[in-house]
């Protein structure tokens, strides 16, 4: 992953890391250590659809399985206060 100083957006902004978010994500570091990552609104919004297709791939296979439970909202709502 690409990275530049945090020194370096201060000076000149977002155009610091516009032309470097072409090749992919950028990391932003901030005393020696990655603090931010920057991603164009494409790439997130992907991610983001990988993630919830992800979560419902996941679902999907606790049901097949059998990891479930079924209940009403009181009665999660009760376990929920248990913990």
């Amino acid at each position: 992953m690409l990275t530049i100083p945090a020194q370096e957006v201060k000076r000149r902004g977002i155009s610091a890391v516009n032309d470097q978010l072409q090749n992919g994500p950028v990391w932003i570091i901030s005393n020696n250590q990655p603090k931010y990552v920057v991603m164009d609104s494409e790439m997130f919004q992907a991610m983001e659809d990988e993630l919830s297709a992800l979560r419902v791939a996941l679902s999907e296979a606790d049901i097949r399985a059998g990891r479930y439970t079924r209940g009403s909202a009181d009665q999660l709502m009760a376990e929920l206060d248990e913990d």
